[in-house]
């Protein structure tokens, strides 16, 4: 006999109770990006329970200084260097539907049971599939998906991100904190070309001042990985390797494969100044069953939902790039 309503709700309370760390897992279990920064939580998690968008404060300058002796007249002005990015609210859905020709084709209570947790995980892994995907996207603000690491990294000059054009912001020195950092520039991956990047990124030498993690694709990162095994300088974070994501260690920053980073691409990312903005009710969030008969289907229906969208705090602090072979 189909499950009820209520023996459908029991029966996914209990999957995401009992077996809470695999469900967890399921949704970060193939996305290297995902996991160190949204699961882990080494990256900004900021955490919000309202309006349309998400306020990322900047801070991208000093304030009035300087040395004095006794007769100086010291400044007492405040310098504006406090701005903050708005980054739209993004949704995303899973949806996990049962008909009753499944059901019944599923007589027994342990086979309902089984067909029930693999719709769940169904819906799990298509949320996580839709999310990682467009992580590394280049779509404006104004679009339906996550501004993700290609916006960040490769935004058109004149295109807004973050609520912010690039050449509204300008430092004391005259520089761009906003500009993207990238390069198009075909070349073969090395060390160099690595280094290179992350040093394009640089904001400071001390803690925080460079990219701490690199993004690419298991093709180039299997290049990387050759070289430093010839060279015996292969190293590895065990904890990135016991969560089951290949990696290497370059001067103190991970690099790891993450399978949906767009083919020839290497982003290099300070996690200290972007991550996630994740609304308090959308955090991977289930709908109760719904009996669809209603609308004519015979089916019952659950959704799992995720709100929030990818954001920045220090622009100037990552780099991209593109064209690599």
């Amino acid at each position: 006999m189909p499950f009820t309503i209520s023996e459908l709700e029991a029966t996914t309370k209990d999957y995401f109770v009992a077996d809470n760390r695999k469900a967890i897992d399921i949704y970060f279990n193939d996305s290297f990006y995902m996991d160190y920064s949204m699961n882990k939580k080494k990256a900004i998690m900021k955490r919000y329970s309202g309006g349309k968008k998400i306020k990322a404060h900047l801070n991208y300058d000093g304030q009035e200084g300087g040395f004095y002796n006794k007769t100086s007249t010291l400044s007492s002005d405040d310098k504006e260097t406090v701005a903050a990015a708005y980054f739209t609210t993004k949704h995303c859905y899973g949806n996990a539907t049962i008909h009753r020709n499944d059901e019944l084709e599923n007589a027994g209570e342990y086979a309902e049971i089984e067909l029930a947790v693999n719709k769940i995980e169904g819906a799990q892994r298509t949320t996580r599939k839709k999310i990682a995907q467009q992580i590394y996207a280049n779509v404006g603000d104004g679009a339906d998906e996550i501004t993700g690491l290609g916006a960040m990294c490769f935004g058109a000059t004149g295109v807004k991100y973050g609520d912010i054009a690039e050449s509204t912001l300008v430092a004391v020195d005259g520089t761009k904190p906003w500009k993207a950092v990238n390069t198009t520039a075909a070349a073969p991956i090395s060390l160099a070309v690595i280094k290179t990047l992350r040093s394009s990124a640089k904001i400071s030498d001390g803690p925080n001042g460079k990219p701490n993690i690199g993004l690419t694709t298991e093709t180039l990162f299997n290049i990387v990985s050759n070289i430093l095994q010839n060279q015996q300088r292969f190293t590895s974070d065990s904890e990135t390797a016991k969560a089951g994501f290949t990696n290497l260690i370059i001067d103190g920053m991970i690099l790891a494969a993450d399978d949906y980073c767009l083919a020839g691409y290497l982003y290099l990312l300070n996690t200290a100044y972007c991550g996630w903005g994740i609304h308090t009710q959308g955090y991977f969030a289930r709908t109760q069953w719904a009996d669809l008969i209603v609308t004519g289907t015979p089916a019952k229906s659950m959704k799992i939902f995720w709100d929030g969208n990818h954001i920045c705090t220090n622009r100037k602090a990552h780099a991209g790039q593109s064209g690599l072979t």
